[in-house]
């Protein structure tokens, strides 16, 4: 991020809308507002969390590191690349 910008997020409803995502057993997560909302900002974010469905991720803790890792105050941020 740039000095000029900040990204505010709730952490706690962007964990909880990132956790229904992971929990979800149909593909109709894959509809979710905050996929595509993840996806305008940066599509790997999406990737980790279907890996996390992959990988079978039942708690939210998980998910809540990952998100506090992204766009906590220590995190680096979403990075949106140019095509």
């Amino acid at each position: 991020m740039t000095h000029f910008f900040k990204l505010q997020v709730d952490l706690d409803d962007l964990t909880d809308a990132m956790y229904g995502f992971v929990t979800d057993p149909t593909p109709r997560r894959n509809e979710l507002q905050v996929v595509k909302e993840l996806d305008e900002i940066n599509p790997e974010i999406v990737d980790v969390l279907e890996c996390m469905v992959l990988d079978g991720t039942e708690e939210r803790q998980d998910v809540a590191d990952y998100v506090n890792a992204v766009f906590g105050s220590h995190g680096l941020g979403p990075i949106k690349a140019e095509s």
